[in-house]
């Protein structure tokens, strides 16, 4: 109980803020020591905003063809590492981080003293871990996606609740509900209603506010009627290698091998590529434009503030299982297993990319001790070199598959992937201290998925000599 009470044997944390700004267009010298201006602090780094302090006293050039950006820009890096140690032998690592990167850029032009800020634009990106392993073992092939069927069913869960926070305590307009029935195939809204009907008008169901939270939820395993609506987490879920190797500790394991370990590793993250303003959302922040109508997009979505192309979601498991042990009479086994999966998520065309691969390695190895030649090659009198034969030996084979799947209509498109196999064989002998002589044998065969690819194979072989120069 102490142990486990005093498991957590080290913990650091790592967090680094960068912030800049550039304001071109300053027309005050700096003299000799430097300035005091536009602010003390902001020379000392200090990050305030001093572009309207700057033109009301004259410091900003009122050049009528000056086009340079103002400029800022924050970066925000967290990184956390643990390590614990459960029990003897059992040590876990747990890592964390998160990245996040906003740029500010404008235009400006200064009249009477007064600072005109022109066509604001805010564009980053975003990183940050997270876990999805609630669904890294469901049924995922061309076929049929669980995880994607519940991204659709996640869709009208997080249209209300959306809904409900832009209309507050009044009855929610549908599409195609009696207040909002569907018009006449004539009339320009007659698809957008059909698309969008029984969802909240505002929020169809391809909507990029519907869809992010919708995809998060359905591939992290978590309940859609309390994921976050926002984009950007605040706070990482840990990652972890786990490492075991108190087998040896057994009177069995102590006979029959030198060393026995066990390794499984997670990671996962979640990336926002890229982010940037939406200028239509500006027009109308409250949804509403002068004449008090929804503000929306051709879909009959309401405008985001942010405008983001995809997300990606990464998870590796490498590997998921992983045995390596040493055996008294010098025969090594390595056998471990990998899986991975990407998924992007596309809200330019409403499409996710899945990339699922699959691994299985298998090594041998084993020690010829004493081998003898007579060689003048020998870095002795006798002629006679005595040394071991290593040799080492992997068989893997890899699985991966590229899918397309369509949101707005069931299809589902197996577009790429191979199988792999591979063998490599490797044997070295030393003739010296400094003069190593390596054989080596390395086989892969692919074939494609599909068949618009051809198979191919890769054969190397050959002999090497490394001579250490030195002691």
């Amino acid at each position: 109980m102490v142990g486990i009470l005093t498991s957590v044997k080290n913990i650091q944390v790592n967090y680094t803020e960068n912030k800049a700004t550039v304001l071109p267009g300053y027309t005050p010298g700096l003299g000799f020591f430097g300035s005091t201006k536009p602010t003390l602090g902001f020379i000392f780094g200090s990050q305030d905003d001093i572009r309207f302090e700057a033109a009301k006293n004259g410091w900003l050039t009122n050049y009528p063809n000056f086009n340079q950006n103002f400029t800022q820009t924050v970066s925000k890096t967290l990184n956390m590492t643990a390590n614990v140690d459960l029990f003897p032998d059992f040590k876990i690592d747990l890592t964390a981080d998160r990245t996040y990167i906003d740029n500010f850029s404008e235009q400006y032009d200064v009249t009477n003293g007064l600072y005109n800020s022109r066509s604001p634009y805010n564009f980053g990106n975003f990183n940050i871990s997270t876990v999805l392993i609630k669904t890294a073992f469901a049924r995922s092939d061309e076929n049929y996606s669980a995880p994607f069927e519940e991204l659709k069913t996640n869709r009208l869960v997080v249209a209300d609740r959306l809904a409900q926070n832009f209309y507050g305590g009044s009855e929610i307009p549908r599409y195609g509900d009696a207040a909002n029935p569907i018009p006449g195939p004539d009339d320009p809204n007659y698809k957008i209603y059909v698309a969008n009907q029984g969802y909240p008008i505002g929020f169809g169901k391809n909507s990029q506010a519907v869809l992010l939270p919708s995809f998060l939820a359905a591939y992290s395993g978590s309940n859609a009627s309390g994921v976050s609506l926002d984009a950007f987490r605040n706070i990482p879920i840990p990652n972890w290698v786990i490492k075991y190797s108190g087998l040896m500790r057994y009177t069995f394991f102590k006979e029959k091998f030198k060393r026995f370990s066990m390794q499984s590793s997670y990671k996962a993250s979640y990336t926002v590529n890229s982010f940037r303003s939406n200028f239509e959302y500006d027009k109308a922040p409250s949804g509403y434009d002068k004449d008090g109508n929804l503000f929306t997009d051709a879909g009959g979505n309401l405008f985001s503030k942010v405008l983001i192309s995809n997300i990606n979601l990464v998870e590796q498991f490498n590997p998921l299982l992983r045995l390596d042990f040493e055996m008294k009479n010098s025969v090594k086994i390595l056998a471990e297993m990998k899986k991975d999966r990407a998924l992007s998520m596309s809200f330019d065309n409403n499409l996710l990319t899945e990339v699922r691969g699959l691994e299985y390695v298998f090594g041998f190895g084993y020690r010829i001790k004493d081998v003898i030649f007579s060689s003048k090659l020998a870095d002795n009198p006798s002629g006679i070199i005595k040394s071991d034969i290593n040799i080492k030996a992997d068989v893997s084979y890899r699985n991966s598959q590229t899918i397309v799947r369509y949101l707005d209509y069931n299809n589902n498109e197996l577009s790429g992937g191979q199988n792999i196999w591979s063998a490599k064989l490797t044997a070295d002998y030393s003739f010296s201290k400094n003069l190593t002589i390596i054989f080596y044998y390395h086989h892969a065969f692919s074939k494609a998925v599909i068949s618009t690819s051809f198979p191919i194979t890769n054969i190397r072989g050959g002999f090497t000599m490394r001579y250490n120069f030195g002691n």
